[in-house]
């Protein structure tokens, strides 16, 4: 659907290999608004689409932060181009930290770049839940752990690396770790070994035994709700957890009240994706992270009417007013190659803490409630290319994959999870 473009009517959607660009896409070409993708690969799935004006072909931010940030620049200055809608996990940061260079060209619903640490950091996380009243694991830097003989994980103190938060790295570099390490109780892995592994000090956490996991998307004016939304993670990329792969849209009273007492408390701005725990003894909503940018999941916000790749575009271009609320409830949408991933990491996986489900039950309910619930991310019958090219990558990459890789033990990736496979 290319056709003239008129006034600021163009969006940049920075994108890798990841399928929450295609609901975004979707949403925004719907509304008439010229989608520009921009992406270091040529071949990225979500170009293929029917709903793709534009693709440009830019530096990956993981050959340096100053390049990429520099094309962004430049297709900002565009002067059709009214937002950029931030997908990738470097997005937030790069717009909090150079706000005065983007803001000459585009408005950017983001945090500030103090607000954007606390995020990120979870130790002030931590302190900032507490104080907004939010349930949290008990949390430790490694080094100040004393008992071992709980239950406990091992988890990034940031996902994210880059020169704001850790000391070392230069205004190029940037790193993404986003692994969990369960334990058995009585283990002490060694310290030095963990931090050259995690490349900083991370954090300990009680691990919380839960009935369900829960995301809490929102969009906020400065402190303000304009439109929330729940969904239950049925599956996750990993039997064990991570980004969700099979959702189901919920409306729990008290999940809205918790993700809103957080999010107040930090006078949030633009996209928040909260994840939550429920704690199977307490029945609390336990904080596990918050992400300011769009999420993997996005695709089941959208089918069920809660349009956030649109919202966004409203705030950014003036017309918070016009953001709808409401959604449909019960929706349920998949991820059909992170289900298949769900699959082998019961093959691959161990851990001390979860329970291995069986293979073959597990297979059956993928394939159930695909016939129950048959909504997907990318799979679509008029737009068929993004997903077909989706598939054809992701197989490569498990194929080529080393086993270290693959399984669920520590590692750390110079590839930011949201920009191949798999994101929160």
């Amino acid at each position: 659907m290319v056709g003239e473009i008129d006034g600021r009517d163009s969006v940049l959607i920075p994108t890798g290999f990841d399928s929450k660009t295609y609901a975004c896409v979707r949403s925004l070409a719907a509304r008439g608004i010229h989608t520009i993708i921009a992406s270091e690969y040529e071949d990225v799935p979500v170009s293929t689409s029917r709903f793709c004006d534009e693709l440009i072909v830019l530096p990956s931010p993981l050959d340096g932060l100053m390049p990429y940030r520099d094309a962004l620049l430049e297709i900002a200055a565009r002067p059709d181009v009214g937002t950029i809608v931030p997908t990738r996990s470097i997005d937030p940061y790069l717009f909090s930290n150079y706000r005065m260079e983007f803001e000459q060209y585009v408005t950017l619903p983001t945090l500030s770049l103090e607000t954007l640490r606390t995020v990120h950091d979870r130790i002030r996380l931590v302190r900032a839940a507490e104080a907004a009243g939010v349930p949290v694991p008990q949390t430790q830097r490694f080094g100040d752990v004393d008992d071992w003989n709980s239950e406990l994980i091992i988890k990034s103190r940031y996902n994210l690396l880059v020169e704001a938060y850790i000391n070392g790295y230069a205004s190029d570099q940037s790193e993404t770790i986003k692994v969990v390490k369960h334990l058995q109780p009585g283990e002490k892995p060694d310290l030095e070994t963990i931090r050259s592994e995690y490349k900083h000090e991370p954090i300990v956490q009680q691990y919380v035994r839960s009935d369900d996991e829960y995301l809490f998307g929102a969009l906020y004016d400065h402190g303000e709700a304009l439109t929330t939304f729940q969904h239950r993670q049925v599956r996750g990329d990993s039997y064990t957890g991570g980004g969700g792969v099979f959702r189901e849209t919920v409306n729990i009273p008290e999940l809205e009240e918790t993700g809103r007492m957080l999010l107040d408390h930090l006078d949030f701005h633009g996209l928040a994706c909260v994840e939550y725990m429920k704690d199977e003894n307490t029945g609390e909503f336990v904080l596990t992270e918050i992400n300011p940018r769009i999420w993997q999941s996005i695709p089941c916000a959208v089918q069920a009417g809660a349009d956030f790749p649109y919202y966004y575009w409203l705030l950014a271009t003036g017309r918070a007013d016009e953001v709808g609320s409401g959604y449909e409830i019960g929706v349920g949408s998949h991820q059909l190659y992170g289900e298949l991933g769900h699959l082998l990491s019961i093959q691959r996986e161990e851990s001390p803490l979860v329970n291995k489900p069986s293979l073959l039950r597990t297979a059956w309910e993928i394939l159930s409630s695909c016939y129950e619930m048959p909504r997907f991310d990318m799979l679509r019958r008029e737009d068929p290319l993004p997903f077909l090219h989706s598939i054809a990558f992701v197989l490569k990459q498990w194929q080529e994959a080393p086993k270290s890789l693959i399984k669920s033990d520590i590692h750390s990736q110079r590839v930011p999870d949201d920009d191949r496979q798999k994101e929160n």
